[in-house]
Order: C-alpha cells, then sequence, then structure tokens
C-alpha cells in the first residue's frame, strides 16, 4: 500500500547535524543502526513534519537527523528515565556516573539493586554503568523485570562520557519523550510526520532471540500489531520507514509496501559461525 505521493517540500528538510558537534548514542544496544547510517539515510524522505521514533533504543538515527520537532518513545521506563535524566539533569548525571567504577563485585552488587528505590538521576547512573559494563552492551531482563545480564570484559570501558552526555542533552532540548507503547501512535501521527520503527527484531533462529527489553518481551502478536498500525497510519499519509529482520514473516506481513534490504553486521550469537554481515530489510510507504 505505497504511499505515492512523497509530500510536499514544506517542513523539515533532513538534514544530519555537523560532524564535529554530533552527538552520539549514549548506550551501547544490540541492533542500533550507527554502523548502518550510510545505508539508511537515503532511504529517509525528503521532508516531513513531526519525527516519531517509537522504539528509541539507542537512538542513533535521532542523533544524526536531530529534527526540530520529535517525540521519542518507548514501553521501557529504564530508558526513557535515562533520556529525560541527561535531557533536564545532565550535570547532576555526569557527577553520579563518575562516582561508580568497572569491578565485577560491584557490577553485580549494583544489578542486584531495584531501581524503583533510586531516584531519577541515580536510576540512570546505575542503568549507564551496568549497560557501559556489562556483557556485550545488552539491555536484557527476565519475566520479573530484573535486569539479568552477566559482567563484561573490557580493558578499562568508558563509564562517563561527560562531552558526549552533553551534546546529547543539547539535542534532546526540546524533546518530548514519552513511555508508551508504539500503538499510541495511533492517535498522534498526523498526514506529513514522519515515524521511523525500529522494534526488536523477528529472530532468525532460536539463538538469536534478545527481546526482552521489558518483563513482557515482544512477541509475534506485537509484530502483528505493528503491521496493522503501519497500514493504518499509511492510510492517513503519515511517512514511514521501518527496520526488521529479512525473514519470510516481515516479508508475508508488509508485503504491500516498498521492501529494501541492506546489509548490517551482527556480532551477537551463542554461534560464532552465525555473526557477521546480515540482511536485513527496510520497509516503506513512499
Amino acid at each position: 500500500m505505497l504511499n505515492k505521493d512523497p509530500g510536499s517540500n514544506v517542513g523539515h528538510r533532513r538534514t544530519a547535524a555537523p560532524a564535529l558537534k554530533r552527538a552520539r548514542p549514549f548506550l551501547k544496544w544490540v541492533g542500533g543502526k550507527g554502523r548502518v547510517l550510510p545505508q539508511l539515510q537515503p532511504l529517509l524522505p525528503t521532508s516531513f513534519e513531526r519525527y516519531f521514533e517509537p522504539f528509541i533504543g539507542g537512538g542513533a538515527m535521532f542523533f544524526a537527523l536531530r529534527p526540530p520537532t520529535t517525540e521519542l518513545w518507548d514501553i521501557n521506563s529504564e530508558l526513557i528515565n535515562c533520556y529525560r535524566v541527561i535531557r533536564d539533569q545532565v550535570e547532576e548525571l555526569i557527577s553520579a556516573l563518575r562516582l561508580h567504577r568497572y569491578e565485577k563485585d560491584y557490577y553485580y552488587a549494583l544489578r542486584s539493586l531495584d531501581p524503583a528505590t533510586l531516584g531519577p538521576v541515580a536510576r540512570a547512573a546505575r542503568t549507564i554503568c551496568l549497560n557501559r559494563t556489562g556483557f556485550n552492551g545488552l539491555y536484557r531482563v527476565n519475566r520479573s523485570g530484573n535486569f539479568n545480564v552477566p559482567f563484561g570484559r573490557y580493558t578499562n570501558p568508558t563509564i562517563c562520557d561527560a562531552p558526549n552526555l552533553r551534546l546529547c542533552q543539547r539535542a534532546l532540548s526540546q524533546v518530548r519523550l514519552e513511555t508508551e507503547d508504539f500503538e499510541a501512535l495511533d492517535e498522534r501521527a498526523k498526514a506529513g510526520d514522519f515515524v521511523y520503527f525500529d522494534p526488536p527484531y523477528v529472530p532468525r533462529s532460536p539463538t538469536s532471540a534478545f527481546t526482552s527489553y521489558s518483563a513482557v518481551g515482544f512477541k509475534l502478536h506485537d509484530q502483528q500489531r505493528l503491521a496493522a498500525l503501519f497500514t493504518r497510519l499509511s492510510e492517513r499519509g503519515v511517512k514511514l520507514m521501518l527496520s526488521n529482520s529479512d525473514v519470510p514473516l516481515v516479508h508475508e506481513l508488509y508485503q504491500e509496501f516498498r521492501i529494501d534490504l541492506i546489509q548490517a553486521s551482527r556480532n551477537v550469537n551463542a554461534r560464532a559461525d552465525r555473526r557477521g554481515a546480515v540482511s536485513e530489510v527496510v520497509v516503506r510507504n513512499y
């Protein structure tokens, strides 16, 4: 169901922020788009009004674009808390992060803390420290919602990147941040807006599924809900782009739309022979 009209030239024209002053993702994120941005950017719409990203993750696309009117969402409340604290209390966060350290026993003691007992700044500092020092930068929780990624092995990892956090604060200063399910876009996005969907991917195999970013996970039903929302928004004239695995289910769910393939480097798999470059789909309605 392609939207043949690419839209008028009013609104935001996509341009990346100047390279010397561009913020980078402050978290390591499995499936992050930093390495594939050169392949994604030519596929972006030439203009749009508001920008929405309902699975913000590490935010590589947002930090590259920095659209002037932006809403960033995620169902993961710990993640959105980090973004809010960077936006509103970055200096307090930097001070808190400087107190953390890279030690195995310290990591597990920090991991065992209940984030609900911490204030927003301490909570964000805990999440960032665990992310920077845990295995492969994974964010994974069990069914009880407890973070359960093991300690990572690094050489002097950077826990507090103060210059980049300040750049992130500037990029986020006017951004609306919400802890929302993606389907709430049904009431928010309008014709001319642009939505980039980067959901937890459909797994290629039982050993490659990293979808536990919240206690409820992201199941087949959620992929179907997302595809149905994609169709509804497209019918209303919203410009849409979505990334996902290059697997038959994704092609089936989005068969009415334009599908391009890109190559991505993925290093998280239980089997070493299944790591490396893999194809991914980019679905668009324009």
